[in-house]
């Protein structure tokens, strides 16, 4: 998408729910449709709804925009088979949130998008989880070469700052369960990966390290922890600043990329979130790594790549007890294994109105 958008531009554009599925359909398919039952884009037509106008089961006008395929005989629409399919929510609406996703450095949270856009807290809390589904990065992508810059944060706050009778545990000591980060940025490409992990010891990161990046043909650079120096042995390169030592650049070896991605992440948990469990922090860390690795591109070419990967990662929604997350599909590191097909995002029905879902299960 060439056109600069904006707010107001938006607006200007998408008047209506008609205009705003053919905002999508330019986004997503440009000037051919593409079915998404048996992908073929030679055959899909129009379908114009009779009588001057198209009706829900319940008798309602609907300005939905309706497509069939000549090859499977299917109907199909912009939204099938996207984060946004099955949606009750209005097209335009949609269309407002997605954007202010993808401009906002800070983010949004779910408080705000309940107010400005008139759904219920329940309604943005899952709209906002669903986008940052679309931001995840692909399953498929290939590891990270050439210089890569890895370092580790903690989340959460300090103990010292709670109430008196949760500051301490059960031995009396302070308690310290904090959620431990672990963030990759490739130098040559600007792109970043971040990832929940269970601890900082040398086992989890070079696992970790590992699953990301081609060791035999990259740099390494880190900071001079211990736990990364067998893991740099593998690496065609390791080179480290010490930080003890107030050795924050030498020559090109530097973590500053890492350490300016964790005080931005920072930042935005505090003053936008205020609270993030750690059974989601993973979409917050694929919502910021989005944001980071597509900063050289306009609002307008983040939002259609964003569009762009929609396709194929549904989310379902349904009230539990809040008991599965301990009892179904939890991994070793604390963080629910993630299908990618289909995730169930769940919520604690003892807990309706919590903040920004920190109450929030997955199961």
């Amino acid at each position: 998408m060439s056109e600069s958008l904006s707010i107001p531009n938006l607006a200007d554009r998408i008047p209506d729910e008609a205009a705003a599925y053919k905002f999508f359909e330019d986004m997503r398919w440009g000037d051919r449709p593409v079915c998404p039952h048996c992908g073929t884009a030679r055959a899909p037509y129009y379908l114009k709804p009779r009588n001057g106008g198209r009706k829900t089961n319940k008798g309602k006008v609907s300005q939905r925009r309706v497509w069939k395929c000549s090859d499977c005989r299917r109907q199909f629409s912009v939204l099938t088979g996207t984060i946004m399919h099955g949606t009750k929510i209005p097209v335009r609406t949609w269309a407002f949130v997605m954007f202010e996703m993808c401009s906002s450095k800070n983010g949004v949270s779910a408080r705000e998008i309940e107010r400005k856009y008139e759904v219920t807290a329940e309604a943005a809390w899952f709209m906002t989880h669903r986008i940052r589904e679309a931001m995840r990065r692909e399953p498929v992508a290939g590891l990270l070469r050439g210089t890569v810059i890895a370092d580790e944060t903690w989340i959460g706050g300090k103990p010292r700052n709670r109430h008196a009778h949760v500051r301490y545990s059960r031995n009396n000591y302070l308690k310290d369960d904090k959620t431990a980060v672990l963030a990759l940025v490739d130098r040559g490409t600007g792109e970043v990966r971040s990832q929940v992990v269970r601890d900082v010891k040398r086992d989890t990161l070079k696992a970790a390290i590992e699953a990301e990046v081609d060791l035999p043909a990259t740099v390494l650079h880190t900071d001079e922890a211990m736990a990364y120096k067998r893991i740099g042995w593998k690496a065609a390169g390791h080179e480290s600043v010490n930080h003890r030592m107030s050795e924050y650049v030498r020559g090109d070896v530097t973590t500053n990329h890492a350490e300016g991605y964790f005080s931005q992440l920072k930042r935005s948990l505090d003053g936008t979130y205020h609270a993030v469990s750690r059974g989601h922090l993973h979409r917050y860390l694929a919502e910021f790594d989005f944001r980071y690795s597509t900063r050289d591109l306009t609002d307008s070419q983040r939002m259609a790549r964003l569009m762009g990967q929609t396709r194929g990662r549904r989310l379902s929604y349904r009230a539990t007890d809040g008991r599965g997350l301990s009892r179904r599909n939890g991994s070793s590191t604390g963080v629910p294994e993630v299908d990618t097909q289909e995730v169930r995002v769940t919520r604690d029905a003892r807990f309706p109105g919590t903040r920004c879902g920190s109450r929030a299960r997955l199961c």
